[in-house]
């Protein structure tokens, strides 16, 4: 029971308020861990203390040292008892066994929404391009980083659009970890313009609702990065990223 403690002649359960802040500050420590881990600010391998990334953050530890179990249980991190925390490496192998996921995924999600009503799929489309426009803009720029985010929020807006809670939920952790890879190995690719072209043809067979199409385009695009990220890990030694 929540105590009840005086404030200006009335109760207030301070408990209960207790309750309301802490959630929150456990998930902007995820969410600030996990951010850190995509964008590699927290680099594969980089391993400290709690109370060290704490201070990184600006946090206290006690929300850092949930979130962390919470990244745990998503793959990013282990947590080390009495050793810290440790920002896990990912081999070549694993980024095989992520694309084996992340092709069937996202070949089923733009299905689904190729077949959502009229309104809700040309929504999704509009969506779609827009990011596609974004990483079209960023890559004539030449801004990496920038084409590296909206080709994720591409990605991101199609599961979301499918409306498969069970399918978010496994994409989103495994695609926490390609992002990084795909970061890391931007400056390596000579194909970026490729990615363009494939998410537009993906925007097309969903506005069109062809749901067959959507799922060919989705999945050959992902097979094309596959077989061009895998041989550039290997081209160039990279044993863990």
């Amino acid at each position: 029971m929540a105590r009840m403690q005086p404030s200006g002649g009335r109760a207030v359960p301070t408990g209960a308020d207790e309750g309301e802040k802490r959630p929150s500050l456990v998930d902007d420590a995820y969410a600030a861990m996990r951010a850190a881990i995509r964008d590699a600010s927290f680099a594969p391998g980089y391993q400290a203390s709690e109370q060290e990334i704490a201070l990184r953050l600006g946090m206290s530890r006690t929300p850092v040292h949930e979130a962390a179990i919470r990244l745990q249980e998503d793959g990013l991190v282990r947590v080390l008892p009495r050793k810290g925390i440790l920002i896990l490496a990912l081999a070549p192998d694993d980024m095989r066994e992520i694309y084996d996921v992340i092709i069937a995924m996202e070949g089923r999600a733009a299905e689904l929404v190729a077949a959502l009503p009229d309104g809700e799929r040309l929504a999704a489309a509009q969506a779609l391009d827009a990011h596609t426009d974004t990483m079209a803009d960023a890559h004539a720029r030449g801004d990496l980083p920038a084409w590296g985010r909206a080709d994720g929020a591409f990605h991101a807006a199609l599961i979301e659009h499918a409306r498969n809670g069970r399918m978010s939920r496994i994409v989103q952790a495994i695609n926490d970890q390609s992002h990084r890879a795909r970061m890391l190995t931007l400056n390596l690719r000579r194909t970026l313009e490729a990615s363009v072209t494939e998410h537009r043809r993906i925007a097309r067979a969903v506005r069109a609702g062809d749901a067959v199409e959507a799922l060919d385009a989705a999945r050959q695009h992902r097979i094309r990065a596959r077989d061009e990220l895998l041989p550039l890990l290997d081209s160039y030694g990279l044993k863990h990223l």
